[in-house]
């Protein structure tokens, strides 16, 4: 396999879930701002689902990302890292927007969670293949 390419695919799925985060991270501050918050939510249900959106993908966009790094290295082709990090990132997307629509119990929380989990599995199960020698 070509590791370049694969390195590529990784750098891409990297790059869009950074900006995700930005984008959540601005939300949060714009938050912050308008209702004049400093430090914590102040009992902000608006301020609180941002807040949460944010950290919610902050816990687990990392390991994702790490786990299509470690694909690219060990030479995993290009077509696997696209479909895993699209499945992980259209998870968060959906995740972040339900969050932040509702903080309670929502349908696209529901699929962001399963898609993000499904992606979780697929990423063990391909690591743990490219493992084996």
């Amino acid at each position: 396999m070509d590791v370049s390419a694969s390195g590529h695919a990784a750098a891409l799925w990297a790059g869009l879930h950074i900006i995700l985060l930005l984008v959540l991270s601005v939300l949060v501050v714009r938050q912050r701002q308008t209702h004049k918050v400093s430090l914590g939510d102040e009992g902000v249900p608006e301020l609180a689902q941002a807040i949460r959106a944010f950290g919610n993908a902050s816990e687990y966009i990392p390991a994702g990302l790490v786990g299509l790094g470690v694909l690219a290295l060990v030479g995993a082709p290009p077509w696997a890292i696209h479909v895993l990090g699209l499945v992980l990132f259209v998870g968060r997307v959906i995740h972040a927007v339900g969050l932040s629509v509702s903080g309670g119990a929502s349908f696209p929380r529901a699929i962001g969670t399963m898609l993000t989990w499904l992606a979780y599995v697929m990423l063990g199960v391909a690591l743990l293949f490219y493992a084996l020698p």
